[in-house]
């Protein structure tokens, strides 16, 4: 897995060491920035969003632990890298993915670029399995994912689901549109049991907002929203089915 780094430390020599083992024995690890100074780490952790900090602790005019304070609640993985081996305690109270003394063990070092690389692994096979379109827990509801989450959804405010490739456009009973990296067939299938019906290889539609159905060879149904589709001919019968006592 590729991690995206920085390296906070405030001696060149140390810097231009820990630099180059990261290129020569790390080639999963992009090197974004360095900094010398908790400032200066503070706005390129907060420019680039990092998945690994490399982090000496101690630095002019405070140590790690006050860049930690500063950044808050934080999503990147740390990695200290120090001198001296008294942190220990503190780098472990700080949730630190691992501990490197100097000078660094090039052996050490692959196996903290490895543990962090599983770590990040876990949590995006997490967040996928939470952020992939699929239906709720709670009866009626279905999860779509955003750029800040996932957004969860009263699968009744859908009107209609339209193909667009790879993807799927989902017009909402309140006008909006929601587009998802997802295929139509995808979401015919989690929302079965929920009065969806595919009325054309481009529609699913929601049964309890068709209005009208116009008669022809497949005819069409115009929807609450106002939005009419066609109905294929090989999709007729099953639609008007919902509807026959």
């Amino acid at each position: 897995m590729n991690l995206q780094a920085i390296i906070v430390e405030d001696e060149a020599v140390s810097r231009d060491i820990l630099r180059n083992y990261i290129g020569k024995y790390c080639p999963s690890v992009h090197v974004l920035g360095e900094a010398s100074t908790i400032d200066e780490a503070l706005v390129l952790i907060r420019k680039h969003k990092p998945d690994l900090v490399f982090l000496d602790v101690e630095m002019p005019f405070g140590n790690a632990f006050d860049l930690l304070d500063e950044v808050g609640d934080r999503d990147f993985e740390t990695i200290f890298v120090t001198a001296y081996d008294h942190y220990a305690i503190e780098a472990l109270n700080s949730h630190a993915s691992y501990y490197l003394l100097k000078p660094i063990s090039i052996d050490e070092l692959i196996k903290a670029v490895d543990h962090v690389a599983e770590i990040k692994k876990k949590e995006n096979e997490l967040q996928d399995m939470v952020l992939s379109p699929r239906s709720s827990a709670v009866p009626g509801k279905i999860t779509i994912p955003i750029q800040e989450g996932f957004e969860v959804l009263d699968v009744q405010d859908i009107v209609y689901a339209k193909a667009d490739d790879n993807y799927t456009e989902l017009y909402l009973s309140n006008g909006k549109r929601k587009v998802v990296s997802k295929t139509l067939k995808y979401f015919e299938n989690i929302l079965k049991g929920h009065s969806f019906a595919r009325v054309h290889k481009s529609y699913l539609v929601n049964i309890n907002c068709i209005t009208r159905y116009i008669k022809g060879k497949g005819g069409s149904v115009q929807l609450s929203n106002g939005k009419e589709v066609m109905v294929s001919a090989s999709k007729k019968k099953e639609l008007l089915a919902y509807f026959q006592q």
